[in-house]
């Protein structure tokens, strides 16, 4: 058993290591399951490192394991359906991923049962093994979906004890910062901005600008019928992409995948000193290399809505109706 011997490639010269970037890393405790997408660095034939986000659902299975002294079964599988890799890279609640992926499959995803009793779907590449409830090592730097360095952290080690494939394997990688991996790790996002937005006023279309990596900046469309309601747009939006840093709000006349219309937006319904929102040290993106060491950022929302009361000022030939 040796994982040099799997095609495990360092992305970037600065690279801690070689990176596994499409594995999905199953893990259970207590009864209690998630499945989700985590970047492993190679550490030797038969140990990984992983970047375990705090108080996310695998963080939290790996701490009360930890806090018990026991290791977390997991097992990591490489080169599933894509349908199934997108289910759990969602904000979905923990244990239900497999569920949310037959749902959008419209058929049960097969699982099967591992030595160590977690449940994998169909993959190319299995790896099992577990969490070490003590032992951890440094993991990164790694070129992470901003297209900048991630620093170096203490991880828990992953320890391997059996790697499994298929015949003649297909080896799935994600390019760091890439399309594929600004799809899987932003687009689930937009929906949870769309229905927090939809919360508070008439919402009509969400996205995470490909300028903002797909995942630090939002352009939200609403139908204003409040004075107030860019604002509300703004506050909830952050409060459903917590890693967010710059909210754009426009009206529905906007095309919001298209920059230049969003920047006419800017351009002539935007005043600074009445539509500018800033939220000073709060919790922003450790991704993000202008955070503080502590997690701390600022974050910014902008209304470019039309002036209530005003709305003929803004007119635009040939879009009255609007």
């Amino acid at each position: 058993m040796d994982l040099s011997k799997i095609p495990i490639p360092t992305f970037f010269p600065k690279d801690g290591g070689p990176y596994i970037t499409a594995g999905v890393v199953i893990s259970q405790y207590n009864g209690v399951s998630n499945a989700s997408v985590h970047r492993l660095m190679v550490t030797g034939k038969d140990t990984l490192v992983g970047r375990l986000v705090e108080n996310r659902h695998t963080y939290n299975l790996q701490k009360a394991a930890s806090l018990a002294g026991e290791p977390l079964p997991i097992a990591v599988v490489i080169g599933i359906d894509p349908v199934v890799l997108l289910a759990t890279t969602t904000r979905v609640p923990k244990g239900k991923e497999f569920q949310y992926a037959s749902a959008l499959l419209g058929r049960p995803v097969e699982l099967f049962r591992l030595g160590n009793g977690i449940r994998i779907p169909h993959a190319e590449w299995v790896l099992e093994g577990y969490i070490d409830p003590v032992i951890a090592v440094d993991e990164g730097p790694f070129v992470d979906i901003t297209n900048t360095i991630d620093i170096i952290r203490q991880q828990p080690l992953i320890k391997i004890t059996k790697i499994m494939h298929r015949t003649n394997p297909i080896y799935h990688a994600i390019m760091p910062a890439g399309g594929e991996h600004k799809m899987l790790m932003g687009v689930p996002y937009e929906p949870l901005i769309l229905k927090e937005v939809g919360k508070v006023c008439d919402v009509r279309n969400v996205v995470l600008s490909e300028g903002g990596c797909s995942y630090l900046h939002a352009i939200v469309s609403i139908a204003r019928t409040a004075h107030d309601d860019g604002r509300k747009a703004i506050d909830a939006a952050f409060a459903a992409h917590k890693s967010l840093k710059h909210v754009v709000v426009v009206d529905d006349d906007i095309n919001i995948f298209d920059i230049s219309d969003v920047e006419y937006a800017l351009a002539t319904r935007f005043r600074a000193d009445k539509d500018l929102v800033i939220h000073s040290n709060v919790r922003g993106s450790s991704l993000d290399p202008m955070c503080s060491p502590d997690g701390k950022s600022a974050k910014m929302g902008l209304d470019a809505t039309k002036t209530p009361g005003q709305e003929w000022k803004f007119m635009r030939p040939g879009m009255e109706e609007n």
